[in-house]
């Protein structure tokens, strides 16, 4: 919002205004909250599942592989400290050399995507490149939680029969 309008509001008794330079888009890809006609449509920030197996760079990837299986999941963030997303183990990579560090094993800058992103989009775009999950972060790298397929599919699914119905 434009300082003149901040002024404006705090003018008119509202206490608490910021002014959020950054923009629209960030805030969205912050996954704040929203109003208006859109605010009700899912999101793949909503979605995507808090409980996503994370592991760092410096663990063994035989003790990583063993905790996500165990987990029900085929794929594994990795993140640091500040839960900002370095890689991404997937399937695949779990089968390597059980002794190696994840950083050696993983895949570096994977894809993510924004929780502001609609869930009808992001199902399709997932069953167009096959993905069975993907990483959710805000807009400064930081892991909200993995997005699985079947997930954006349903709620894709449940927002398209609701047009036909409403």
């Amino acid at each position: 919002m434009s300082p003149r309008a901040a002024w404006r509001l705090e003018a008119l008794g509202f206490s608490e205004v910021y002014d959020y330079k950054e923009g629209k888009l960030d805030w969205l890809a912050a996954g704040l909250a929203t109003e208006g006609s859109n605010a009700t449509r899912p999101r793949v920030g909503d979605l995507a599942r808090k409980d996503a197996p994370v592991c760092s760079l410096d663990e063994r990837l035989g003790v990583v592989a063993d905790r996500v299986r165990a987990a029900g999941w085929n794929a594994c963030v990795v993140v640091n400290d500040e839960r900002i997303v370095l890689g991404l183990l997937r399937q695949k990579d779990f089968d390597a050399d059980r002794r190696r560090a994840i950083e050696e094993v993983m895949q570096p800058g994977p894809s993510t995507f924004r929780p502001h992103v609609g869930a009808a989009e992001m199902a399709a775009f997932m069953v167009e490149h096959d993905l069975e999950s993907s990483p959710i972060t805000s807009s400064d790298g930081r892991l909200i939680g993995m997005l699985r397929r079947d997930d954006a599919v349903a709620a894709a699914h449940k927002e398209h029969e609701g047009h036909e119905n409403g």
